[in-house]
């Protein structure tokens, strides 16, 4: 008789060997640099490893940090490392894992919704997960992009080491967070993990370089970035990879994207983490330049409907009555009646007629504002029951920015 699969809380000492699976798992091997910081953020208690016998077959762990939603900034359990090795495919493990977890960031009662970055988004929706928000993926020619003239602008900008200038990075971080819904709370820990520079994730380029933009008050933007060199018969044409710009005054920012965009030596530019309402495509003189495509970001998936729903705030007063399927969370299942607005709200199970029905994952995607409830229904994924219901309730959903994400877990 075959012995059933072992579900187990990770140890320390598992840590290596979880790395080789998710390694082997997503194609990448096992790099000690890299893994001698990534494990430093796993959280035992919080990782399931699943065992066939003394073999290591599955796993999925969850990080404790903050996410900024429209309006506040909520505890979010931000799930991460999940796979299952090749030979156990197809036998409802990954299901397994998903249920286990999301009962368990439920019963503890401290988180109201999880997220992650998907590797495939087929994956998560069947697990409740919804596409909260979306990215900008920029690959371009910079030779013929300009942005507008200098401004006068008390600034100048400042060349460091990341690690040499972490503490200012994390001031920067810790002022503009609280506008971004997506942006995910750093911690110390998470703060070593930005500014590691391991080679093996450089593909070829240079080290990770930060420039700092110094306004009248102290450094009040910075961007993070590497070159890849390359040249040809026609001379130069490196390219600038950038991996995030980071300000909350339109001066640094054109100051910070007039540098990256006009590096000596550099023809390209890439930027994987673009908003949808990034500024930069209202800057450039020639946005179709920027050749930007569209990509999935974050994914959500509300645990806790009542808490998700009162803890962030809505850009119009709104009344509604949801009614909500939930098939593996049951206790989020029914009639809801959500009243708020922008100082507040309150979410109470309700016995009067619905006004919207849908699933839990259309929540998901709702909940940081990046879809509509309008373009939901025209997927047929929200139902209105009572006529006016969605045009009522829509603009409340809605925020001022728009939902990105720092893909760094």
């Amino acid at each position: 008789m075959t012995a059933p699969l072992r579900f187990d809380a990770a140890r320390t000492e598992d840590f290596d060997e979880l790395g080789e699976l998710l390694g082997s798992l997503f194609h990448g091997g096992f790099d000690t640099e890299s893994w001698a910081v990534e494990k430093d953020l796993l959280e035992p208690e919080r990782t399931v490893l699943v065992r066939d016998g003394t073999d290591l077959v599955a796993s999925a762990t969850a990080y404790t940090r903050e996410l900024t939603v429209p309006g506040a900034c909520l505890p979010a359990a931000h799930v991460s490392m999940v796979g299952v090795a090749p030979t156990h495919r197809r036998r409802g493990l990954l299901t397994d894992l998903m249920r286990r977890q999301l009962g368990e960031v439920r019963d503890a009662g401290r988180e109201p919704v999880a997220l992650l970055w998907a590797s495939e988004g087929r994956i998560y929706p069947r697990f409740g997960y919804g596409l909260a928000s979306q990215r900008l993926v920029v690959e371009c020619e910079t030779t013929e992009l300009r942005l507008p003239g200098p401004t006068p602008a008390e600034g100048r900008l400042r060349l460091a080491r990341p690690a040499e200038c972490r503490a200012e990075l994390a001031r920067v971080y810790d002022v503009v967070r609280p506008d971004r819904p997506g942006w995910s709370s750093r911690g110390e820990v998470w703060w070593n993990y930005v500014v590691s520079d391991p080679a093996s994730h450089r593909g070829g380029a240079t080290e990770r370089r930060a420039v700092l933009h110094e306004g009248r008050d102290g450094v009040d933007g910075y961007a993070l970035y590497r070159t890849r060199g390359e040249w040809d018969a026609a001379g130069p044409k490196a390219t600038t990879i950038v991996d995030e710009v980071v300000t909350g005054d339109p001066a640094a920012y054109l100051a910070l994207w007039r540098m990256l965009l006009s590096l000596d030596l550099t023809r390209r530019l890439t930027y994987r983490a673009a908003a949808v309402d990034e500024p930069l495509l209202r800057l450039v003189n020639e946005p179709r330049r920027l050749a930007p495509q569209l990509s999935d970001g974050l994914w959500l998936r509300v645990v806790d409907l009542p808490a998700a729903l009162a803890g962030r705030r809505y850009a119009t007063a709104v009344d509604v009555v949801l009614e909500i399927t939930d098939e593996l969370l049951p206790t989020n299942t029914g009639r809801w009646r959500l009243t708020g607005g922008p100082d507040g709200a309150t979410c109470t199970a309700s016995d009067g007629p619905a006004d919207l029905a849908c699933d839990v994952r259309c929540l998901g995607e709702l909940y940081l504002g990046g879809a509509g409830l309008g373009e939901l229904a025209a997927a047929g994924r929200v139902r209105e029951l009572r006529p006016g219901a969605l045009a009522a309730a829509g603009p409340a959903f809605g925020w001022h920015r728009a939902p990105t994400g720092m893909e760094v877990f």
